[in-house]
Parts: C-alpha cells; sequence; structure tokens
C-alpha cells in the first residue's frame, strides 16, 4: 500500500532554503508499520531552534532526507489510517513529533495502553522522549476544546518545567532569579508560568522594545527590560540565565553587566539566528545547553514515569487556560502559507501574542 506524500524541507546550513517536495510513502508487508495522517502541528521559535542544533542534539535523524536537506520536527496531531500492527486500529489518534508533511510511516514498537515507540532504526539512538507517540483517548488530561495550545505548548512547557526542575533540585546554584532572555518566546513564558507556580526564584525577563508591554502584562515577571535597557538590571543580585536567544552580543552584555553573579548559565533557544553565541570565551561560566530528556529520564528513574508526567500534565493544563487568555490561535492551511509564515518565524517577525497552527489536510 502506497500514499502519495508532500513535505517542507529546509536547508540544514540555510534555514531559510525551503522546498516542497513529493514522495511516494510505501507502507511495508510486515506487523509493526502503521501509516498515520498528520492532522495539523504548531510552528514555534522552537523548531527553529530544532534546526539550529540538529547536529548537536540529533533533531536532523527524526525523519531523515537526501542531504543537504532536512526536516525540522514538529509537534502534532495525527490518526491512523492503515495499520500493520495487531494492537494498533485504523482511526486511533496520536500525538507527538512529526515532519511539516502530510502523511508519516513509522514502526510501532514497545506499545502499551498509553502510547508506543517508532523503533525504526534511525531514530534508535534518540532519546525514547524523542520516538514516542502518544495514544490521545489514553491521556486523562486531554480535552479537545483546547487541543490548539496543547499543541502550541505541550512540548515546549515539558521543556521547560524540566528546567525549572533541575534547577530546584541543584538550589538553584545559590542564585537569587532567574534572567530569561527572549522573555516573549513560548518557551520563556512557560518558564516564567512554571517558576511562579512552583514558588521558585523569580523571573527577570530580557525582550525586544516593542514586546516589553505584551511581557509585563503576563504578570509572570518581577521585572521586563529591553535588550537595550540591561544595566538597569541590579547587576549585584546573583543570577541563572535561561539563554532563549542564543544571541552572542545579548550573553556578551549579561556577562558584563552581572561580571561574577552569574551562577549559571543555560543554554535553551536560538530566537536571534543571526547572531548566534557559538562558543566563544565570555567572563565567567560557560554556558551549558539543557538535554531536557536526560532530566525527564533522571525523573522517571528516581519517581517513577507516571509520577513525573501526572507531575507535567496538572501543571500543564493550568498553564493551558492561562494561554487561552493571553495567546491567539492562527490557522493556516496550505504550503504556500507555510512558507510565508515559518519565513516570520525564522526571521523573529511573528507576533508574541498568536499561536500558529498549521493543518495541511486540505493540500492532500
Amino acid at each position: 500500500m502506497s500514499v502519495l506524500n508532500r513535505v517542507f524541507e529546509v536547508t540544514k546550513d540555510k534555514l531559510n532554503l525551503t522546498q516542497v517536495v513529493s514522495e511516494e510513502l510505501i507502507l511495508p508487508d510486515d506487523n509493526e508499520s502503521i501509516l498515520l495522517a498528520i492532522d495539523k502541528f504548531a510552528l514555534t521559535a522552537n523548531n527553529i531552534t530544532y534546526g539550529i542544533t540538529g547536529d548537536i542534539l540529533g533533531y536532523w535523524q527524526f525523519f531523515p532526507t537526501q542531504q543537504p536537506w532536512g526536516r525540522l520536527p514538529v509537534m502534532g496531531f495525527a490518526q491512523v489510517v492503515r495499520s500493520n500492527h495487531p494492537e494498533i486500529q485504523v482511526g486511533e489518534r496520536v500525538w507527538g513529533f512529526f515532519p511539516m508533511a502530510q502523511h508519516l510511516v513509522v514502526k510501532a514498537g514497545n506499545v502499551s495502553a498509553n502510547g508506543f515507540q517508532d523503533v525504526a532504526a534511525h531514530r534508535s539512538l534518540l532519546s525514547p522522549v524523542y520516538s514516542r507517540y502518544e495514544r490521545v483517548n489514553s491521556n486523562p488530561f486531554y480535552r479537545s476544546e483546547t487541543e490548539d495550545h496543547q499543541l502550541l505548548v505541550k512540548g515546549l512547557y515539558t521543556t521547560s518545567w524540566l528546567i525549572d526542575d533541575f534547577f530546584t533540585e541543584q538550589q538553584y546554584c545559590n542564585a537569587k532569579q532567574y534572567i530569561v532572555t527572549s522573555a516573549s518566546s513560548k518557551t520563556s513564558i512557560a518558564l516564567a508560568f512554571a517558576a511562579k507556580s512552583r514558588s521558585s526564584i523569580p523571573c527577570i525577563g530580557v525582550t525586544s522594545a516593542e514586546r516589553v508591554e505584551f511581557v509585563k502584562s503576563l504578570g509572570l515577571y518581577q521585572q521586563v527590560v529591553s535588550y537595550e535597557q540591561i544595566e538597569r538590571l541590579d547587576g549585584t543580585v546573583s543570577s541563572i540565565i535561561v539563554d532563549m536567544a542564543g544571541a552572542k552580543s545579548v550573553l556578551n552584555q549579561l556577562y558584563q553587566h552581572f561580571d561574577k553573579k552569574v551562577s549559571y548559565c543555560c543554554r535553551v533557544g536560538a530566537t536571534h539566528n543571526s547572531d548566534l553565541y557559538q562558543d566563544e570565551p565570555l567572563h565567567g561560566t560557560k554556558p551549558v545547553m539543557f538535554f531536557a530528556p536526560a532530566q525527564m529520564e533522571k525523573r522517571a528513574k528516581q519517581w517513577g514515569a507516571g509520577k513525573v508526567a501526572m507531575a507535567i500534565a496538572e501543571s500543564l493544563n493550568e498553564y493551558i487556560t492561562f494561554c487561552q487568555r493571553h495567546i491567539d490561535v492562527v490557522h493556516y492551511q496550505s504550503f504556500a502559507e507555510l512558507e510565508n509564515i515559518y519565513r516570520q518565524v525564522l526571521l523573529g517577525k511573528a507576533s508574541a501574542n498568536t499561536g500558529i497552527i498549521v493543518s495541511l489536510v486540505e493540500a492532500r
């Protein structure tokens, strides 16, 4: 059985070069493969970070294609339209990582009531977090009416929750506050929400001048300044920098202003991809890339996977309610629209209070 599939691709070394390719997807004659029709997915600045760190953290391995092209992973929902696996039924809905495409064939393994892994060879070296698909009907926290916001924040909220969990475990490295760059990004907002919910150390938001008022309106940050106003911050306070921007100039400015008061610098995102920090020496502690699956696996061993999932899910639902008040959803339904909005996200021009949901069903 085969199906015609169209896929949005970018070049790995120049994310502004894109193409849409057509391919024939063939469902192998085995007892594991399933064909998924992708209903919709979210596009955020987080997906740009996946491209920038694709070789370092393995994101290009999710959905390999011919060089020099790559397929950026996105969080989405899909329907099972063909299944060779006896435990997975046609019509089931799943959530997980997908390419920006219409269909995907996966090889289902480690099947349980809650989900399954794609055990295809090209994903075998990835963390299980990156190859798992959740069976939607088994998730007690799933709400159909919040589905779009789930797509926008579920994956990145898990990352943000784990960042705050990591620093809670480390007793915040004796710091008194987080300094969060690109404070208007959805991952940054999620961190600020998780930290405030857990009564962690306060977050100080740093963002572009035109987004200061929006970030202030969220009520999550103790203080918000623009990149041009960093000198207004109290440089004598021991701080953890959570770097979502990835900008060399911003990191240099923060390190100079806080001098030896940077107790830890956690690299997470790269929203400022035109001015990327690339391990240049800084005056102080070396920035460290945060790898969410490592903290997830550690907590799963300590608490049990079910308890970790429950803790994150309960907090996530509260965050989704918060996001419904502050983030509007806009839908896009063609490859041409995807191309246009992708470029806006890549250039950092997408609206901070808008969530992007793409459905290519009508483009089939």
